[in-house]
């Protein structure tokens, strides 16, 4: 009777043992209870790192942070000072981060594009000197309607140059001027910032600056048929007679879900000319 006392007791002492925490356990329940740490800041820089690597796209500060979870999210704030810290980190190196309309990105230095432009097979696109007045035009002149273009350059603009420009999403209708007809008034778009390397409108150059297409877009393969040519802007007063448009202002003409739909319309519903129109500007 006293062995299976004995035996009795032993099996429960074993139990309890059983049930004791082991220190690796102990650990993760300590760490449990523990507030989250936070990212120290050279982990966040390398986070970032690897998300705009990553990304293939601009990203602003607000997306940035949105990859973290609520428990871990920096504040802004310190994700602005990250991003200080890897644009100084890139100095004097062959890439840069690069602020655009649409947030941060990294880019080759645009000084050795012509190197890494050997990289792909493909020809650069060519663009005509017609349709990069036009875009130059609707760019400082914005918004601007088709017929105003026809006015300023003498000749009509052709439907395949404003088809180009809305299907490359750099300019966009932001509305219709009050006449017969209700021509479609354009504006350029985030894309257009983003692809010329531009934080906003502000940072167009003066226009009395651009006095050849080269400047335009240094990026572009032109070819020789319009390398060298003047870019024959007119200055920045109105052409006489011409009717006046409320200025637009940034944020709206950033404002795109509505315009990149009506872009899908029918290119004469959105022009608001018909053949006859054009039939009469040739």
């Amino acid at each position: 009777m006293n062995e299976t006392e004995d035996q009795l007791d032993e099996i429960q002492d074993s139990d309890v043992e059983s049930e004791v925490a082991t220190p690796e356990v102990e650990e993760a329940l300590e760490t449990i209870d523990q507030p989250p740490q936070e990212i120290d800041p050279e982990t966040l820089v390398q986070i970032l790192e690897a998300v705009l690597i990553s990304s293939g796209r601009p990203m602003s500060v607000n997306s940035l942070a949105a990859i973290f979870l609520e428990e871990e999210r920096p504040e802004n704030e310190q994700i602005r000072e990250a991003l200080v810290t890897i644009a100084e980190r890139c100095e004097n190196r062959g890439f840069e981060l690069k602020e655009v309309a649409s947030g941060f990105r990294y880019q080759v230095r645009q000084t050795l594009s012509p190197w890494v432009a050997r990289l792909s097979e493909e020809r650069p696109q060519r663009y005509t000197r017609a349709l990069l007045e036009t875009l130059g035009l609707i760019a400082y002149r914005q918004p601007i309607t088709r017929g105003d273009i026809e006015e300023i350059r003498g000749v009509a603009v052709s439907s395949t140059i404003i088809r180009t420009l809305l299907d490359r999403e750099w300019i966009r209708v932001v509305g219709h001027r009050d006449v017969p007809g209700r021509p479609a008034m354009f504006a350029t778009t985030r894309q257009f910032l983003d692809y010329f390397n531009l934080k906003s409108l502000q940072e167009l150059p003066p226009l009395s600056e651009i006095r050849d297409l080269d400047q335009l877009n240094p990026e572009l393969d032109l070819g020789e048929d319009t390398g060298g040519r003047v870019l024959d802007l007119p200055e920045e007063t109105a052409p006489e007679g011409a009717e006046e448009t409320e200025p637009v202002d940034e944020q709206s003409l950033l404002d795109e879900d509505e315009a990149m739909a009506l872009a899908k319309r029918p290119l004469d519903d959105i022009l608001g000319y018909g053949r006859k129109q054009e039939e009469e500007n040739e």
